[in-house]
């Protein structure tokens, strides 16, 4: 499908841009307008790669189409670190909110891990009120211009530091003034949940919501993980949960397929996955089965009947936007609107939302797209 100079694409005559979204695993240090990076680098003396944002754009996009997780990650050192003021993280956050309102979106979710912003001095909750500031400002701007979004943090720890408890502490603090769920990033093959289980038995004790990155770097394992020690609603990515699917036979396009019990139980209880089909490529994840969009598992497990929503993980590292994933979505299964409204339902019903306000977010998004 041509996506256009805009950005666009258009499915049965409608602008894929235009019809409402809602986005669940969008990071903020994944998503910094490479212009802003080059200012913000400049005032931190930091070195970047050029100082033309195209140019930049297109460092990101090159080191990022690695094949690997860890190689991947590497990028994020030049973003983090010009997100070291609360002025640098307002700003950012600002940009975040004007990019997913011009991306369609209707309501996003934003991961960051604060504890990788303090070491300019600023304290953790200072962090978090420097996004929140930002937020608030994309909101009101957005409103004045007509335009109705809702965005809510989701407050990260590293899985690989020992900051976790911490850092749950502060995400149920800032419950209701911000913060809608908690999440573990970061390297995940070697460092599963259970690494973090006080995190997590603290959070299910005070009934806060959590999404976990697992099935991406690694296994069933970490999925498993992810359920059983991390109490995950949500699973970051979950793609390999296709390895517990053992195609058995196809007849014609029928595919008959065998569950294994992790994967049943992922289908069943309609656990959502946060599928975010560029990353999963650049990343390596769905290596098992391909290389090109097409190999994607992603079909597949909607055909099966798994609650898959369409994410874009890192903008900026991926050089997307949720309409281009749709886009290319269409083009690589030849899905109608009334798939990808399933996929935006999907997700309006996994967010860390109210029950209400996720049935109003379904209204909205059935409207838009006509229903």
């Amino acid at each position: 499908m041509p996506i256009d100079q805009n950005g666009d694409a258009h499915v049965d005559g409608v602008s894929l841009r235009s019809l409402p979204k809602v986005s669940l695993h969008d990071h903020l240090d994944g998503a910094v307008r490479p212009q802003t990076v080059i200012e913000l680098a400049d005032e931190a003396g930091i070195e970047v790669a050029s100082q033309d944002a195209g140019e930049l754009a297109d460092w990101f996009a090159e080191k990022s189409d690695s094949g690997s997780l860890v190689e991947y990650l590497k990028t994020f050192d030049l973003t983090t670190g010009v997100m070291q003021t609360a002025e640098a993280l307002t700003r950012i956050a600002r940009e975040f909110v004007e990019d997913l309102v011009a991306d369609g979106v209707v309501y996003g979710e934003v991961r960051w891990a604060p504890e990788q912003h303090l070491t300019r001095g600023m304290s953790l909750d200072e962090a978090v009120e420097a996004v929140q500031e930002g937020i608030e400002q994309g909101e009101d701007a957005a409103d004045d211009a007509g335009h109705d979004i809702r965005v809510g943090q989701l407050i990260s720890a590293m899985r690989h530091t020992d900051r976790s408890l911490e850092i749950a502490r502060l995400a149920v603090d800032w419950r209701g003034r911000g913060a809608v769920g908690f999440d573990i990033a970061g390297p995940e093959d070697g460092f599963p949940p259970s690494r973090l289980r006080p995190a997590f038995d603290y959070l299910a004790e005070s009934f806060f919501p959590t999404t976990v990155h697992a099935g991406e770097a690694a296994g069933l394992d970490s999925i498993r993980s992810a359920l059983l020690d991390g109490r995950a609603l949500r699973l970051g990515h979950g793609v390999r949960i296709a390895q517990d699917l053992q195609i058995v036979s196809r007849e014609g396009e029928e595919v008959f397929v065998e569950f294994g019990d992790l994967a049943r139980w992922v289908r069943d209880r309609e656990i959502p996955l946060e599928l975010s089909p560029s990353s999963n490529l650049q990343t390596g994840a769905i290596a098992a089965w391909g290389t090109e969009m097409a190999d994607h598992p992603f079909d597949l497990l909607y055909q099966l009947g798994f609650a898959v929503t369409v994410n874009v993980d890192n903008r900026t590292m991926s050089r997307t936007s949720l309409t281009r994933e749709l886009a290319l979505l269409v083009e690589a299964f030849d899905y109608g609107l009334d798939d990808l409204e399933t996929f935006q339902i999907n997700a309006a019903a996994a967010s860390f939302l109210p029950v209400e306000e996720r049935e109003e977010l379904i209204d909205i998004i059935t409207e838009g797209f006509g229903d």
